[in-house]
């Protein structure tokens, strides 16, 4: 466990979030996002009969987004199977503004904007992070499936020109040791480490 070992404690929720991509047979991709909440024990809910029990999810929620090789948002799809309140699942058809979208540079402000406040579902604009991330990771990463070109096709990265990564995290830092091997060309550390 990479974690320290914790004091002695109860867990009371456990929240999951799974995010896969797949490639379709069209050559499309769909991005498919969901999260559970549960907790481990029973408690009052009016919608949901009177109880939610112990281990039955409060929420479970899934995403579904067909995006193309430029991450283009060419279909959604909401789906909300548990939720703690009976209107929960009105909202699910508002996700479908975000056809047309691109899950580039931006994506996580404008769903922001889009689905603010009463014009969308905390949770399933949660997923849209994630689930953009895990885009990139699939599309990317599958696009260069078999292509033998050191230290680009793992990154899902063009072999030539500005890497689009640079600066974008710490690993991608211009002083890195991953811009060294990679693209030297854009390396601004010290060359003796």
């Amino acid at each position: 466990m990479p974690l320290s070992t914790p004091v002695a404690r109860k867990e009371m929720h456990t929240r999951v979030v799974t995010c896969k991509g797949y490639l379709r047979e069209d050559d499309l991709w769909d991005i498919e996002g969901s999260m559970v909440d549960t907790k481990p024990y029973r408690f009052e809910n009016t919608d949901r009969g009177g109880y939610i029990e112990a281990d039955e999810p409060l929420h479970g929620m899934w995403v579904r987004l067909t995006i193309d090789d430029q991450l283009k948002v060419i279909d959604a799809e909401a789906c909300i199977d548990y939720s703690p309140y009976n209107q929960c699942p009105k909202i699910e058809p508002d996700y479908k503004k975000l056809i047309g979208l691109s899950m580039g540079l931006g994506w996580n402000k404008r769903v922001r904007t889009l689905f603010r406040g009463t014009a969308g579902c905390t949770h399933l604009t949660e997923l849209l992070g994630p689930m953009a991330t895990t885009a990139f990771q699939t599309v990317f990463s599958g696009r260069n499936e078999g292509k033998k070109v050191e230290g680009t096709a793992e990154m899902g990265i063009k072999p030539h020109g500005r890497p689009e990564l640079l600066n974008t995290c710490h690993g991608y830092a211009p002083t890195s040791p991953v811009i060294l091997r990679h693209w030297p060309d854009y390396y601004e550390g010290d060359d003796s480490t």
